[in-house]
């Protein structure tokens, strides 16, 4: 009888992991979709931008973000476009959220980046429209 319980449990544990890596619209809390980038757009900071995305971003988002860097095949989810209207319909605290705390392949930078560096990662992935 315990044995038969502990297969029930490990197939409803089971089938909830895939239900939930499933992949589901990206929510974002409200406190944090609703953040502003304290960080400018200057000359200055696109450049640091830039570099940033080509040494955290690029292997697998790709050089005009489109998901198609080395790395992208390699993954599960879909890694996005970010030159889409969908894409630049988020706001900046959802990219910044995002990027900060990841999700399935998408790593969280919190420990590789400042909050300063990703808010710069953000302007750049704005810079990537059609």
């Amino acid at each position: 009888m315990r044995k038969n319980l502990n297969i029930l449990v490990i197939a409803l544990f089971a089938v909830g992991l895939v239900s939930f890596s499933v992949d589901q619209d990206w929510v974002v809390p409200a406190k944090d979709k609703a953040m502003k980038n304290p960080v400018g757009a200057s000359k200055e900071n696109l450049n640091e931008a830039k570099a940033l995305y080509n040494v955290h971003c690029k292997s697998c988002h790709g050089t005009k973000g489109l998901g198609d860097g080395p790395k992208a095949k390699s993954m599960k989810g879909d890694l996005g476009d970010f030159s889409s209207v969908k894409f630049h319909a988020q706001t900046d605290g959802e990219l910044f959220y995002k990027t900060k705390v990841g999700r399935a392949d998408m790593p969280g930078y919190s420990k590789k980046l400042n909050d300063e560096e990703i808010w710069l990662t953000v302007i750049y992935m704005r810079s990537l429209k059609k």
